[in-house]
């Protein structure tokens, strides 16, 4: 890992892009924080507290790329992060990706760029415990959950954007951003229109047409409502037609 982020630059672009956290530029950089949480996520550590286990740990201290923060002082500077250093972390990840693909053997390369990149927006709930929780709210299945992770992400494995939203916040009047966000994070090397893929909820016109307006294919499960039933049977026969890229698909062009 300390390898890999030093060949990419990971750290300097970091810092490049999302600036000054702090008042005071003393301790850890942006970069060098934000490396140390990854490792510490990549070494197994789920709270905070787990970074104290990797600080005891001088042997592997002197193999990771970038110190690990305390975690009272990962706490604080983690609040420090406003929107627009969120939005340099998202560039620094794009100009990384983009040396990342510069490095592959010319013919992967080639692959990789002519070929239609998916955009696949997808969401990860995280469960917690107590209905006092600032931002709670229930799942259907009955759990507590108080945050909800929403990303876009382009297949091969590649997180392009992300955000983090209450356990009661909706997903949708938000998707239309994220596919933005996505989209001006796509290497530029990547010259093939995307597809965009997302699941029901993620349902929303919005999404479609600002799909369609970035020049995209989409396709987006729909809710089975009888709103969707009434639609669905006011298509003609002859207005479908099948879809080229899937077997057994069916498209239909609405105009």
């Amino acid at each position: 890992m300390t390898a890999l982020v030093d060949r990419l630059g990971f750290i300097e672009a970091l810092d490049l892009q999302v600036g000054e956290v702090k008042q005071r530029a003393r301790g850890l950089s942006a970069g060098e924080f934000l490396v140390g949480l990854a490792c510490a996520q990549l070494a197994g550590q789920a709270t905070l507290s787990g970074l104290d286990r990797l600080r005891l740990d001088e042997a592997g201290g002197q193999l990771a790329p970038a110190p690990f923060a305390p975690p009272r002082t990962a706490g604080r500077t983690a609040a420090l992060f406003a929107q627009a250093h969120l939005s340099g972390v998202e560039a620094a990840v794009a100009e990384v990706t983009g040396r990342w693909l510069a490095r592959l053997p010319a013919q992967r390369r080639c692959e990789l760029s002519r070929r239609r990149p998916t955009i696949d927006l997808d969401s990860t709930d995280v469960e917690v415990y107590g209905r006092t929780k600032r931002g709670v709210a229930r799942t259907y299945e009955g759990n507590w959950l108080a945050g909800r992770i929403w990303r876009a992400g382009q297949k091969p494995g590649l997180v392009l954007a992300g955000d983090l939203l209450s356990g009661d916040e909706d997903t949708r009047p938000r998707c239309v951003d994220l596919l933005r966000w996505a989209l001006a994070a796509l290497p530029a090397a990547v010259c093939a229109p995307p597809v965009v893929r997302a699941d029901a909820g993620f349902f929303t016109g919005e999404l479609a047409h600002a799909a369609v307006t970035a020049g995209c294919d989409f396709a987006i499960a729909a809710k089975r409502n009888t709103a969707l039933w009434r639609s669905y049977a006011a298509v003609p026969e002859n207005a479908w037609s099948p879809v080229g890229c899937q077997k057994s698909a069916w498209a239909c062009d609405l105009g």
